[in-house]
């Protein structure tokens, strides 16, 4: 009777994934996964459950307005509900009865409650053969769990990882009680718009509907990443209580010495790590750690930048304390709005090896202001300051290490005008912010005229061309570097150019440029290929 009642209560089991070492067993092992059916009637009462849920505001004013929310009207309408919860409960009892008579479902959930009661290393291998819902799986690692962290006091608190906050938008001005409550209407306004439209059309990701549809392209890209690449999957929880949905690829045992660099992969804003940015550091041979944003398929909660920020500390915890990587064996990978969670673990681990941005921003406000109305940009910046800031390049400038980025010259996502105006990439703005915090004395007025110059090249033929015009000399570029370097010590930012000759600072600022960014003639959402997947220049 117990058993049942587990089988009723049970998560759904989407797979049953061949065993791990398959390829060393007889070639009668099949070689696909078992896909364990469900009911249909289960999966449309969540498509069901989700649109009511979103739609119960209008239909509760509707009613309300054709006066059916009295108590003669109200009173016949509770036996329907009623009555459709006798259904609901019905299903569920049959539902439980046909995983009860399945075998398979039986041995899964003994193998579930085993590793509920005893999380051996035994009962989680048997375990990860299973593809099932995400919200029953074990956590297996907790953000308080690094010895370092409990002994610390500047780490995360349960409030949360530390932001960088946005300086007031009118500085100098007392912040007295009446003045609170002249800002407290607007201050509503913009929490009711992060919190309704705008967290969704930032990471459209998190709706839940989207995800249903997605469901099948999921469920097969965990099965490749766990049978074809021998991916481990991991429940993290972060210091908020959010449940982070991880995936590992270990390649440190194979002769490439790539597979002793892990590269953590940042999705973008409708990416998942079953299908996102992973493949690109996979195929090119390096150990690799995805994470799901939270809300998004496996893991819980919303990605607001505070969420974001501390889903990102406990998976780089993870790879630290539980993985075994050091700080200096981690590269950070992310694409698009991933550059958000890339850049803040940068700022606050700075010994992680290097930073790659894909077709990322320097901040948030300008291509919000480009989808919304005009007269909503008052609205808009205070919603984005407050309470969606995406402040990449700040976050950037506080990193030390080597850092490359990759502009798309088609993209037509992180662009304020058409695609084709290349030098409305915000991607340009994030490579001056940090070239003229590292080097301010070298993007000085010549610096920055002639770095502006060589971003408007759509092309790597005018590319050259603005190259060898200013005829840099990189040996002598790399010699006045490596000389100051000697001498001042690897800190930025740096005071090299000072007394340099204005085509000096002309020749080294496009150095620095060439260095710092590489071109990728594609869309946004093209994949990134292996080949111009490289590690950034360091001296």
């Amino acid at each position: 009777m117990a058993k049942l009642l587990s089988c009723v209560l049970g998560p759904r089991l989407y797979k049953i994934y061949r065993e791990r070492d398959s390829e060393r067993a007889p070639s009668s092992v099949p070689g696909t996964p078992t896909s364990v059916t469900n009911p249909p009637s289960s999966s449309w009462a969540s498509v069901f459950w989700s649109i009511s849920y979103y739609s119960s505001p209008f239909a509760f004013f509707y009613l309300y307005r054709k006066g059916y929310l009295s108590l003669s009207k109200v009173v016949p309408f509770s036996h329907y509900a009623g009555t459709l919860l006798l259904l609901l409960a019905g299903v569920a009892c049959l539902r439980g009865i046909g995983r009860w008579t399945n075998p398979q479902y039986r041995q899964f959930i003994t193998i579930l409650e085993a590793t509920h009661r005893n999380r051996s290393a035994e009962n989680k291998r048997q375990l990860a053969n299973y593809n099932f819902d995400f919200r029953s799986w074990p956590v297996d690692f907790h953000w308080e769990e690094p010895s370092s962290r409990k002994e610390s006091r500047g780490g995360p608190s349960r409030w949360g990882v530390a932001l960088l906050r946005p300086e007031p938008l009118h500085r100098g001005t007392a912040d007295t009680f009446l003045n609170r409550v002249k800002k407290l209407p607007c201050q509503i306004t913009s929490y009711l718009v992060a919190h309704t439209l705008g967290r969704r059309m930032l990471y459209p990701g998190s709706v839940y509907l989207l995800q249903k549809a997605l469901m099948p392209v999921l469920l097969q890209g965990q099965a490749r990443l766990v049978e074809e690449c021998n991916g481990r999957r991991a429940k993290l929880q972060a210091c908020d209580g959010n449940e982070i949905d991880t995936m590992f690829v270990d390649r440190r045992g194979r002769a490439e010495p790539q597979g002793q660099k892990l590269v953590i992969c940042c999705e973008g804003n409708a990416g998942f790590y079953e299908v996102g940015c992973v493949s690109t550091p996979l195929e090119a041979g390096y150990s690799v750690l995805g994470w799901n944003h939270p809300g998004f398929a496996g893991s819980t909660g919303v990605p607001f930048p505070q969420n974001e920020a501390n889903a990102m500390d406990v998976v780089v915890q993870f790879a630290i304390h539980r993985l075994g990587f050091q700080p200096q064996d981690i590269i950070i990978y992310a694409w698009s709005i991933g550059g958000f969670t890339a850049t803040w673990a940068a700022m606050s681990y700075p010994d992680i090896s290097a930073v790659i941005l894909d077709a990322s921003f320097d901040d948030l406000v300008p291509l919000a202001l480009k989808v919304m109305p005009d007269s909503w940009r008052g609205l808009v910046t205070r919603t984005v300051r407050q309470h969606l800031n995406l402040n990449n390049a700040e976050q950037l400038c506080r990193y030390q290490g080597p850092v490359l980025l990759i502009r798309r010259t088609k993209d037509e996502i992180i662009t304020t005008t058409v695609p084709e105006d290349i030098m409305s990439n915000r991607g340009n703005d994030l490579l001056l912010k940090l070239l003229q915090h590292r080097y301010p004395r070298v993007m000085a007025e010549e610096g920055l005229q002639v770095v502006r110059q060589w971003l408007e090249a759509s092309s790597q033929l005018e590319e050259a061309s603005i190259y060898s015009r200013w005829e840099v000399e990189e040996d002598w570029c790399l010699s006045v570097l490596h000389s100051y370097q000697a001498e001042h010590g690897p800190e930025f930012p740096w005071s090299v150019g000072e007394d340099m000759s204005p085509e000096g600072r002309r020749q080294l600022a496009l150095f620095l440029a060439q260095k710092h960014l590489h071109n990728f003639e594609a869309t946004h959402c093209t994949p990134l290929p292996t080949q111009n997947f490289q590690m950034p220049w360091h001296l």
